[in-house]
């Protein structure tokens, strides 16, 4: 059933087709018809009837016409035809043979035309009917042959506008592929006539005929890149070989009618006219024709698209006869005109741009640049301007610009010109902003934005840096590379080759002053080889601009051997095919100036002849003899025709005459002779100038085509950050010094919008290496804040911000490239400091800018980094500009003018303020670059020190001071992390400051102290491996208050406050002498103030009483801290002897140390910090020794005897009981009797004799008994000391040889306090336990042997005198008979 189905759907489809045909055939057959009885009828009609008025009857106008008319028409209907199948020229034949009738009138041929019209667009035929081709070529050929006999100027352009409609119908025919190429060329050349002839006829026929012309040119270009170009070689080689190419197709039109209609079209730029004025004849191009033809080579480039490159005579037509033209008319026409041939170069530019590399540049620099320049028009400036910046638009011209031809010697910095042209025209000289300036603004603006947007396209994360290149070797620079081969050699090579054209203008510069120096340069240069190579010395001569032409020929025309192969290589590097003789030597030595000697010259023209001989494709010349002779008569010729000093000019008969049979005995055509005569007569040789004419010459041009056929194309190419980098560097000063003018003129808010984005983007590019343009962009925008005007008093300032958006956009402008570029800014944060301060004084600051406590107590470690910055992947790409210029939408004009109060004043400038985010400049500075660090800190120094500052009052001064300190303590709370790496600058810088002349330390140093050490807290709040962190930081401490001891007493709450907390909570991180030095130093300052005593002495007994933070290095300097205390008046007892027994303790450390030889964990101290260390240390041979130890010892005994004479008798007494504490603890550190002996000596005799001068002190003084009673009991207890110390030690002191000295001084101190005198206060108690301590001592002494008669020993004797002398009652008792 279903098949069934299936069978009858598919009978019924093909019933409704072949009825839809048949409809189409019977409509195709009463249109026939209907066109065959119009044109009978027109034809029929007599002229003076009207059209629809036919009285007259058929037999008396009967003709071959009718005749063939009626046969068409009868067989329209009998039968039903299938047109499609049937040769059209059955049916076009009889219409156009009313067409081309001469009896017929214009009405008729209208009628024919439209016939023949219908035909076409109802496609009765298409290009598979039989007969096709030649249907329409009887078309074509009937079309062009229409004659317009009878008729009149109205009824011809009617007829003239029907064949316009028809040849666009030809064309866009299914069957008009099967034209020939005469026929497309003829159809073309017949709607040219049209347009030729409309030019005197009304407006609507000449706009027809061009419209029909631009779209047969649209159809015949637009079937181009459907055609295959022939793929051998030198298949363009002649017409023939051309027109065989039928663009792959088997017939048809092809190639070759492109290329007629494409030189037809070159050659209407050649049109000109004939102007009569004055009397006067002169002929100048057709503007309207050029632009006609300028506009039809336009479409046919577009619709060609690179195909139009396959085909080689055609696309030599465009290098050679169109760039020509183009090039040529562009320097004088119209406005009109050059825009025009603007956009055909970018078309051919967008297709076809690696086969014009040097037309691109030959049209920029003979065109563009020099329209552009200020000798020219405003509206050609402007026409040039913008072609100029169609060109910028293109997403990689500038990149290909500068790849291409800047990087390469031989060429013209075309990139670099274009924009250092666009900065000239953007300066506003007079202060008044044109629209030629904002169009020359926005063309930079494009440059820049272009290069900023894809420095960092990729994305990569990789380091930001200028990618220096060196040259390290010696490499040919007139040699290219192809990209394909390695890209990334490519870049480099690219480089290298931008580089060596730099030297190349230094080599020419020295070589121009003294050409040996300029050689030599070269050489050093890695310029040329190293032994020399004569094309390095030639490619240096050719192509190096502004060398002296002079020595340039002296060179040439050097006998030495190895100047003529640079000779040879030099001529070498012309190209003279297709070139005159006259030609060719013009341009030659256009290159050099001609030397004067002969024989110079002849080696020189030799060379040239040779060169010219081998390039000559004719076998006009025999030799190149004949070119050398017919060299030298040209040049006598010029000289001749020339040279004012010759009366007598040479004739052509003559000049022909001396020439004949110089070649091989032959003559030279005469034609020939007397182009070249002529040719010389009319335009002199440029023999004696340095400089020649920078016009497109006709060899230059030559040399230019045959140039670019034997070096590599132009290169396509896209961004690299290396690359994009050196494109700025090298506009970089002038795109500064524009985009500052244009801010400083422009008015208009959208273009000081358009400025900063400018400089945004100028900053992008800065981040790679560029840190001096950012600088100096800085400088230049931070004048524009009004900040720094030293004549601006504080209300004109105020008065600039609440009234101008231009001060207010700046400062915004500043402070956000202070925050997002800050890793690249160097010198310009000077002048940001600068706008800060000032800021400060106008009160526009908020009172903390910062939080210096919050940044204080953030835990910063090396692995952690501090605060994160807004620049932390290193670089800000395009997506950031964005959010930075959401900033000055805020910072519009609106609402500036209706809100003048104060309070309206206050918002505005706290808006603006709150935009510019200070605080985060130097909270979150943690990953900028060192020298970037280092250039912010010496600038906040300076301005602290107050370099550059003009202070009104004292406290404005103190503010500033603060304020800087401040700033200077959060980017170094930020970097504490690398703090060894930045500070050693920052002290540079604080040396510096004291050196200023007239330097005041206050505030300065104060302020100094204060951030200094909350740096230093944060230092030590984390264990830290490199040592030098302590000294770097407590050596600027100690500097800051060095320059004035005051400060120390100002600042001592801080300092007791910030040395206590670490010593408390980081006692451990502490590792260096010279920390230990400097901090308890500093501790010292809490004794003298009773507010901050307490903090101190509490800081000092958790050191002791931890004792694992007390080493051999700072063992000393603890002592040293702890007397200081005592020193202090009015301070707690129980505090003080607290003290006293953690030092007398503190010998266990000691002992420890000298049984554990020495291995504590302050042992491993620097060898620098010992260069700063007490006269105890160097006086000693470093802590692992055991004479160290002792000294320390000693150090902690004479701390204990200077104790003792405290005014205070509860702690004089204490310090003697410790004393004899740690005496009692030290009896490892005494078993040698030499320490014994020195330890006496230092301390026990010293503490008794100061002991007893000082109660002798105290006796002399009134009202003084009790104070002097104190100090006898004091050295009573010494005594006591003195006594049971010394048996304790006796066994190690009698051992010294110096025992008898010693024994006599403890005679001599047990005499002086026997006879202790107190004057009016009563005898001296000490007698009463002098007596008992002698007893004591020689009882145990003869206990032990030590005294007792001997022979050959006195101190028997001695001791006996003494005695007797001391206390006489003890003689009997201690020396019986």
């Amino acid at each position: 059933m279903d098949n069934v189905e299936d069978f009858m759907h598919d009978d019924e489809n093909n019933k409704k087709g072949t009825s839809k045909s048949k409809r189409r055939q019977l409509g195709l057959s009463c249109m026939l018809n209907t066109e065959v009885s119009a044109v009978i009828a027109v034809v029929r009609r007599p002229e003076c009837i009207p059209l629809y008025n036919i009285s007259v009857t058929e037999d008396a106008y009967d003709s071959s016409l009718i005749t063939s008319l009626r046969s068409l028409r009868s067989l329209i209907f009998n039968p039903q035809q299938n047109w499609r199948t049937i040769d059209p020229s059955i049916y076009l034949i009889p219409f156009l043979d009313v067409v081309q009738s001469d009896d017929v009138p214009a009405a008729a041929t209208g009628v024919a035309l439209s016939a023949v019209l219908r035909i076409l667009k109802f496609e009765v035929f298409d290009e598979k009917s039989p007969g096709a081709r030649e249907g329409m070529e009887s078309v074509v050929s009937g079309i062009t042959s229409c004659r317009l006999e009878k008729t009149d100027p109205a009824s011809e352009d009617a007829v003239m506008m029907k064949i316009l409609q028809v040849l666009t119908g030809i064309m866009n025919h299914r069957a008009s592929t099967l034209l020939s190429d005469q026929s497309v060329c003829t159809l073309i050349n017949t709607c040219f006539q049209v347009v030729q002839q409309s030019a005197s006829r009304g407006d609507l026929l000449q706009r027809s005929a061009r419209y029909t012309m631009h779209e047969l040119i649209q159809v015949v270009f637009k079937r181009l890149p459907e055609i295959e170009a022939k793929d051998r070689e030198g298949d363009s080689d002649s017409d023939m070989e051309d027109g065989d190419e039928g663009g792959g197709l088997e017939t048809g039109y092809g190639v070759r009618c492109a290329i007629d209609i494409f030189h037809f079209l070159c050659s209407l730029l050649n049109v000109v006219s004939i102007v009569e004025a004055d009397g006067s004849t002169s002929h100048t191009a057709d503007e309207d024709v050029q632009i006609f033809a300028l506009v039809l080579i336009n479409s046919a480039i577009e619709l060609s698209g690179d195909e139009i490159g396959k085909h080689p005579k055609l696309l030599r037509m465009i290098q050679d006869d169109l760039f020509h033209h183009l090039i040529y008319y562009g320097t004088w026409s119209s406005s009109f005109v050059l825009s025009m041939i603007c956009s055909t170069v970018l078309n051919a530019f967008h297709f076809l741009r690696r086969s014009i590399r040097f037309q691109l540049e030959a049209f920029f620099s003979y065109v563009l640049f020099r329209v552009a320049s200020f000798g020219s028009t405003i509206a050609l400036q402007e026409v040039a301007i913008e072609g100029i910046i169609n060109f910028c638009r293109q997403p990689t011209f500038i990149v290909e610009a500068y790849a291409n031809f800047d990087c390469d010697p031989c060429c013209r910095n075309v990139f670099e010109e274009i924009g250092r042209l666009l900065c000239k025209h953007s300066f506003a000289l007079n202060g008044h902003v044109t629209s030629l300036h904002i169009q020359a603004f926005e063309g930079l603006l494009i440059m820049i934005h272009n290069i900023a947007d894809n420095i960092d396209k990729d994305g990569s994360t990789g380091s930001l840096g200028a990618y220096s290149i060196q040259l390290t070797e010696y490499k040919p620079f007139w040699e290219e590379m192809d990209k394909e081969d390695d890209l990334e050699g490519w870049v480099e090579h690219v480089r290298l080759r931008r580089l060596q054209k730099k030297k190349l203008l230094i080599a020419a510069n020295h070589f121009n002053r003294d050409n040996k120096k300029g050689l030599e340069y070269l050489k050093h240069a890695k310029l040329i080889s190293d032994p020399p190579d004569p094309a390095a010395h030639a490619h240096f001569f050719r192509y190096t601009p502004g060398i002296d032409k002079k020595t340039i020929g002296e060179f040439l025309g050097d006998p030495d051997p190895f100047y003529l192969i640079v000779l040879k290589e030099f001529t070498d590097t012309f190209h003279f095919q297709g070139m005159s003789l006259d030609t060719a030597l013009r341009f030659y030595l256009e290159s050099f100036l001609l030397p004067g000697e002969s024989q110079k010259i002849q080696r020189v023209l030799e060379a040239f002849a040779e060169r010219f001989y081998d390039h000559q494709s004719s076998d006009m010349f025999a030799s190149k003899d004949t070119v050398l002779i017919l060299c030298y008569s040209l040049i006598m010729l010029n000289t001749d025709q020339h040279n004012p000093q010759v009366k007598k000019k040479m004739t052509e008969e003559e000049f022909i005459r001396n020439n004949r049979a110089i070649n091989a005995g032959h003559d030279l055509p005469r034609e020939y002779l007397s182009e070249l005569f002529q040719s010389i007569s009319t335009c002199a040789f440029s023999l004696s100038q340095t400089t020649v004419s920078l016009d497109m010459s006709p060899s230059r041009w030559i040399q230019l085509i045959n140039r670019s056929k034997v070096v590599q194309p132009f290169t396509p190419c896209d961004y690299d950050r290396r690359i994009c980098r050196d494109m700025f560097a090298s506009i970089a000063g002038a795109s500064v010094a524009a985009l500052s003018s244009f801010f400083e003129h422009a008015d208009e808010e959208e273009l000081l919008h358009e400025c900063i984005e400018g400089l945004f983007s100028v900053a992008r590019i800065c981040q790679y290496g560029l840190e001096d343009t950012l600088d100096e962009l800085i400088t230049s925008f931070c004048k524009f804040t009004t900040l720094l005007n030293p004549y601006a008093s504080i209300e004109e300032t105020m008065f600039s911000f609440s009234h101008d958006m231009k001060p207010r956009m700046a400062t915004v402008a500043v402070f956000t490239v202070a925050n997002y570029f800050r890793d690249s800014i160097q010198g310009g944060w000077k002048n940001i400091v600068d706008c800060l301060l000032k800021l400060k004084r106008l009160k526009l600051l908020p009172q903390h800018v910062i939080d210096l406590e919050a940044s204080v107590d953030v835990p910063t470690t090396p692995e952690s980094g501090g605060v994160m910055s807004p620049t932390d992947d290193h670089k800000v790409g395009c997506q950031r500009v964005s959010s930075m210029m959401t900033r000055f939408s805020h910072l519009s004009s609106e609402g500036m003018d209706d809100g003048l109060t104060l309070g309206s004043e206050f918002e505005q400038n706290t808006k603006m303020i709150k935009l510019c985010k200070i605080g985060s400049i130097f909270s979150n500075c943690s990953n900028i670059p060192r020298e970037c660090l280092q250039s912010l800190g010496r600038s906040l120094i300076y301005a602290a020190a107050g370099k550059g500052q003009k202070f009104s009052t004292p406290v404005e001064e103190e503010e500033t001071v603060e304020f800087c300190w401040d700033l200077i303590g959060a980017i170094s709370l930020a970097n504490v992390h690398r703090f060894q790496i930045f500070w050693p600058s920052f002290h540079d810088n604080l040396l510096s400051v004291a050196q200023f002349p007239m330097f005041s330390p206050i505030p300065f140093a104060e302020k100094a102290i204060v951030i200094l050490l909350k740096v230093c807290v944060k230092l030590f709040s984390a264990p830290r491996e490199d040592k030098q962190v302590e000294e770097f930081i407590f050596k600027s401490i100690t500097l800051m208050w060095k320059l004035d001891k005051e400060i120390l007493d100002t600042c001592h709450d801080v300092i007791s406050q910030s040395i206590s907390r670490i010593l408390i909570e980081y006692p451990a991180n502490v590792q260096t002498q010279i920390g230990w030095k400097s901090m308890l130093n500093l501790l010292s300052v809490a004794w003298r103030h009773p507010e901050t005593y307490d903090a101190g002495i509490e800081a000092l007994i958790a050191l002791f009483s931890d004792g694992t933070n007390i080493s051999r290095s700072n063992y000393a300097y603890c002592i040293d801290c702890a007397f200081g205390c005592f020193l202090a008046k009015n301070s707690p007892i129980d505090k003080k002897k607290k003290i006293l027994d953690l030092l007398a303790d503190s010998v266990n450390l000691l002992v420890q140390w000298q049984r554990s030889q020495y291995s504590d964990p302050g042992s491993n101290v620097s060898a620098a910090s010992y260069t700063s260390s007490s006269s105890i240390e160097e006086n000693s041979r470093g802590p692992s020794s055991g004479n160290y130890i002792m000294n320390l010892f000693v150090k902690l005994g004479e701390a204990f005897r200077k104790t003792s004479l405290s005014r205070q008798e509860e702690i004089r007494n204490h310090a003697v009981c410790s004393l004899q504490k740690s005496f009692n603890l030290a009896e490892d550190l005494l078993f040698i009797s030499s320490n014994c002996i020195n330890y006496f000596n230092l301390v026990i005799f010293a503490m008794v004799d100061e002991l007893h001068e000082k109660m002798l002190e105290y006796s002399k003084r009134e009202n003084a008994e009790k104070e002097t009673r104190s100090m006898e009991g004091t050295l009573k207890l010494a005594m006591e000391l003195f006594s049971d110390m010394y048996l304790q030690s006796l066994k190690q002191i009698t051992e010294s040889p110096g025992f008898r000295t010693f024994w006599l001084g403890i005679l001599r101190r047990m005499d002086t306090c026997m006879r202790a005198d107190l004057g009016e206060y009563g005898l001296s108690t000490l007698k009463e336990i002098i007596p008992d301590l002698l007893r004591k001592i020689i009882t145990q002494m003869k206990e032990e042997g030590i005294l007792e008669p001997r022979e050959e020993d006195d101190m028997w004797e001695i001791t006996y005198i003494q005695i007797q002398w001391i206390c006489p009652r003890l003689k009997d008792e201690l020396f019986p008979l």
